[in-house]
C-alpha cells in the first residue's frame, strides 16, 4: 500500500485509540490535529478497551480505508486488531509520522490503569517506534456525557509544543481531562489509583456458570493534587510524563549478590 501523500510544510500526526474508529473522542482529536498537521487515522474497527499492549501475531490483520467515520479529507483506516496493531500498521503502511496521539478516551486512564489501557498502549507503541507520543483521556460527567471541544483544543496546543520541543527517549505524556471547564493544568505523577477486583459468578439459562470481572475504584492518594487521579478529581487537566523503563536499577547490585551461580 502506498504511503499517504504528505504536505512538506506541515508535521505529520498518526491518530489512534482503543474505543474504535467511530468513537466521538477520536473524531474530535483527529480533526483538532488536522488544523495544523497532516493527519492519518488508524483505529480499531470495534472497541478494544483494556486490552493493554497486545500485538496480533497469529492471524492476519485488515487495514481498510473508511469514509464513514466523519473525518472528511483526513484518511481514516479501521483495523481488526488492537490499538498497538493500529499504530504498527499505521506507521509502516502510511509512513513514519512526527507524532503519535491516542484518544480521546471515553473515561480517564489514571494510576495503575495505565498498565492495561489500550489508549496508553497505542502511545507506548509509537514511543517504542521512536516517535514522540501522547495519550489523551476524558472523565465523563456524573450523567455519563462527554464534551470533547475544550479537550481537543487543548490537545492540539500541547501536541504542537511536543512537536516543537520533542520528548526524551522512552518517554510519553499521559493526559487526562476532567469533565466540565478545567480549573487549570497540573503536571503530575502517576498516582496509586487501582481497581480492587471482584468476581461476580452467575448461571446461564442452562445452569452453567459464567463469571464477570468487576471491581471497585480505590485511590490511596485521592486528595493529593500532585497525582494524576487527585488532579483530575479536583477539576484540573493532568499531564503526566511517563517513562517506560522496567529495570529496577537500584536493585541490580543487591540481586547480583544473592542469585546462585551454576555450580
Amino acid at each position: 500500500m502506498a504511503a499517504h501523500k504528505r504536505q512538506a510544510d506541515r508535521p505529520t500526526v498518526l491518530v489512534a485509540n482503543d474505543d474504535g474508529i467511530f468513537s466521538p473522542g477520536i473524531k474530535a482529536l483527529g480533526l483538532a490535529m488536522a488544523t495544523f498537521a497532516d493527519v492519518v487515522v488508524s483505529a480499531p474497527d470495534v472497541e478494544q478497551s483494556a486490552v493493554g499492549h497486545g500485538i496480533t501475531i497469529r492471524r492476519p490483520l485488515r487495514f481498510k480505508h473508511t469514509a464513514a467515520a466523519g473525518f472528511g479529507e483526513v484518511p481514516a483506516h479501521r483495523v481488526d486488531g488492537t490499538p498497538a496493531d493500529c499504530v504498527v500498521l499505521g506507521v509502516h503502511l502510511t509512513g513514519l509520522p512526527d507524532l503519535v496521539v491516542s484518544g480521546i478516551n471515553l473515561g480517564p486512564n489514571l494510576g495503575d490503569d495505565l498498565t492495561h489501557s489500550g489508549t496508553v498502549a497505542a502511545a507506548i507503541e509509537g514511543m517504542t517506534l521512536g516517535v514522540p507520543a501522547i495519550a489523551f483521556s476524558q472523565q465523563a460527567t456524573p450523567g455519563g456525557e462527554y464534551d470533547f471541544g475544550r479537550s481537543a483544543e487543548y490537545a492540539a496546543r500541547l501536541a504542537q509544543q511536543v512537536l516543537a520541543r520533542g520528548l526524551p527517549p522512552r518517554t510519553l505524556l499521559n493526559v487526562n481531562f476532567p469533565h466540565g471547564v478545567p480549573r487549570g493544568v497540573r503536571v503530575t505523577r502517576v498516582g496509586e489509583h487501582r481497581w480492587e477486583d471482584a468476581i461476580v459468578t452467575r448461571a446461564d439459562p442452562e445452569g452453567r456458570e459464567y463469571h464477570w470481572v468487576a471491581g471497585t475504584s480505590r485511590a490511596a492518594d485521592a486528595h493529593d493534587e500532585d497525582t494524576d487521579y487527585g488532579a483530575v478529581q479536583a477539576g484540573f487537566i493532568s499531564v503526566t510524563p511517563v517513562r517506560i523503563d522496567l529495570t529496577a536499577r537500584d536493585l541490580l547490585a543487591e540481586v547480583a549478590g544473592y542469585v546462585p551461580g551454576l555450580n
